[in-house]
């Protein structure tokens, strides 16, 4: 089993994998979880500041970069984040940063903080949603997408990784308990979609 997740991410891009270049077929496969549905949800202007929780490679910054007035993204993988790097060089308004969201340091509000597959790696949930209502500016937004599954494993390339299932009803009250308004959940065929506002 691998305990650290960085090292599967690591590993993962040891083995070329890269979703910003993703077949079709698989583009549309991942959209069962940050689809439009979800990009919509964001509700991205070019006045917002905007921060993405396991930004992996790219795949949705790529959508998500253009829209907003400065982007920055933050994942726990290193060998993830300079692929991320060389994916969105095209774009002078990104900040790519290496480091665990739960210690990582920031010096600045969100106006928008999204995470999707990714939220199955924090173990304290609570803590984590606290942490990003303390992130945001003022009316600021925040939009989650976790899966459906409740697999307390991931099985890839012959490793095991240990994840944190999530729950619908659990991760409202996380949301409430951390003092936001929650405007919408929106299910899909593999995920639920939160919309919650500052």
């Amino acid at each position: 089993m691998v305990n650290n997740v960085s090292a599967h991410y690591d590993s993962l891009i040891d083995e070329n994998n890269d979703s910003v270049f993703d077949p079709e077929p698989l583009k549309i496969y991942m959209e069962r979880w940050d689809g439009a549905a979800f990009i919509d949800l964001l509700d991205l202007s070019v006045s917002k500041s905007v921060l993405e929780i396991g930004v992996g490679t790219g795949r949705l910054a790529i959508r998500t970069a253009p829209l907003c007035r400065t982007f920055t993204g933050i994942d726990i993988s290193g060998k993830t984040v300079e692929k991320a790097k060389q994916n969105l060089k095209r774009f002078n308004n990104v900040t790519l940063i290496h480091g665990d969201f739960n210690t990582f340091d920031f010096s600045e509000k969100f106006d928008v903080i999204y995470s999707s597959l990714t939220f199955m790696h924090f173990n304290n949930k609570a803590d984590t949603i606290a942490k990003i209502y303390s992130l945001l500016a003022s009316n600021g937004a925040f939009v989650l997408s976790i899966d459906k599954s409740k697999n307390k494993y991931i099985e890839c390339n012959g490793r095991t990784v240990e994840i944190y299932p999530d729950d619908p009803e659990t991760t409202k009250t996380h949301l409430h308990n951390a003092e936001f308004i929650v405007e919408s959940v929106i299910e899909t065929e593999a995920a639920y979609l939160f919309s919650a506002k500052k």
